[in-house]
């Protein structure tokens, strides 16, 4: 294994992610890198040999790591990397602070983030993904961002450079983001944090937020509006061409489509990361084969498959059949 620069943060070799991941499951890394604070995160990435490779890592909440692990250095932000400001309108965050948190701190000053409220995850993920729910996207509020690219430099980001997208941003390749500014709009506090409520009553009313799932597992299908006709908007859900091709609850090992959202890509207990891929790859097939759409995963998945890792068979709870793959070449 390379030798790595020293640190005053922790470096631990061979760290399993399993247990840093909202679905459970997945090999360890070749090292997790935790750093004390920015000039330490600056000063390892400028010493590290080019050749290994860096994944940034948030709290695990849109991730499957495959059973073989990774060969990389996972950089996971901590302490130092989570406070919260807020100066008017504008509110600066560390990229490791809860979404939950940045949403809940913002109302308290009368800045309306509440879509942020029910995003699984912290701002890191939510700038890197363009996160947002009611119509809302990260973008929308996205002002600049600070990150540290793979060679220690420390640069500001701004939304030209980021070229936000549906689900998706422009970063450097292994640039680790550690802080963003947001700015929105004004709200009276107490509206907003009963806004914020209702929209958690209506979260766990329909979404199986007891269960393991790393939220939404696909992008809703561009280019179709509710009716199939051609759209410039994401308006036909995902979940509604799974239902179409019969799949909510469909299983595979001790993965499942949640039988409350079929979008939510469940581990019931013992799921492998290849049980939860080789479903949601299977369900891609199925609903091409129903429907001609390709569904594009937004669960990000990363890392080696194990050796010898025997396949599982899918089924579907509702009518137990199997369903058989629809061809290699197909989605």
């Amino acid at each position: 294994m390379t030798d790595l620069p020293p640190v005053r943060g922790k470096l631990t070799p061979n760290r399993a992610l399993s247990d840093l991941t909202w679905l459970r499951v997945g090999g360890p890394a070749d090292w997790l890198f935790q750093p004390a604070d920015l000039d330490d995160l600056a000063q390892f990435l400028a010493a590290l040999p080019e050749d290994v490779a860096v994944f940034p890592m948030g709290v695990g909440s849109n991730l499957i790591v495959r059973d073989g692990g990774l060969r990389a250095v996972v950089i996971r932000l901590g302490r130092g990397f989570n406070g919260i400001s807020v100066e008017g309108d504008t509110v600066t965050a560390g990229a490791a602070a809860l979404d939950a948190h940045v949403a809940r701190k913002a109302a308290d000053a009368g800045v309306d983030l509440t879509f942020l409220r029910t995003i699984p995850g912290s701002i890191g993920g939510a700038v890197r993904m363009n996160a947002g729910c009611y119509g809302s996207y990260t973008a929308d509020v996205f002002q600049s961002a600070r990150a540290v690219l793979r060679s220690g430099e420390v640069v500001t980001l701004t939304p030209e450079k980021m070229q936000f997208a549906y689900r998706q941003s422009t970063l450097p390749e292994g640039a680790v983001l550690v802080e963003a500014t947001l700015r929105g709009p004004s709200g009276d506090p107490t509206d907003l944090h009963d806004r914020m409520t209702t929209q958690l009553q209506k979260r766990d009313e329909t979404q199986p937020t007891k269960d393991r799932s790393a939220g939404s597992t696909f992008r809703n299908p561009a280019g179709y509006s509710s009716t199939g006709q051609a759209d410039d908007v994401h308006d036909l859900k995902a979940w509604k061409v799974i239902d179409d091709a019969g799949l909510r609850g469909a299983t595979c090992g001790g993965a499942q489509m949640s039988p409350k959202h079929s979008n939510f890509l469940i581990n019931t207990g013992d799921a492998t990361a290849a049980d939860l891929e080789n479903l949601g790859e299977k369900v891609r097939k199925e609903v091409y084969a129903t429907s001609g759409i390709t569904l594009e995963w937004e669960i990000m998945r990363i890392g080696e498959p194990a050796q010898a890792v025997p396949v599982r068979k899918m089924t579907n709870d509702q009518n137990n059949d199997q369903i058989q793959d629809q061809g290699r070449n197909r989605p």
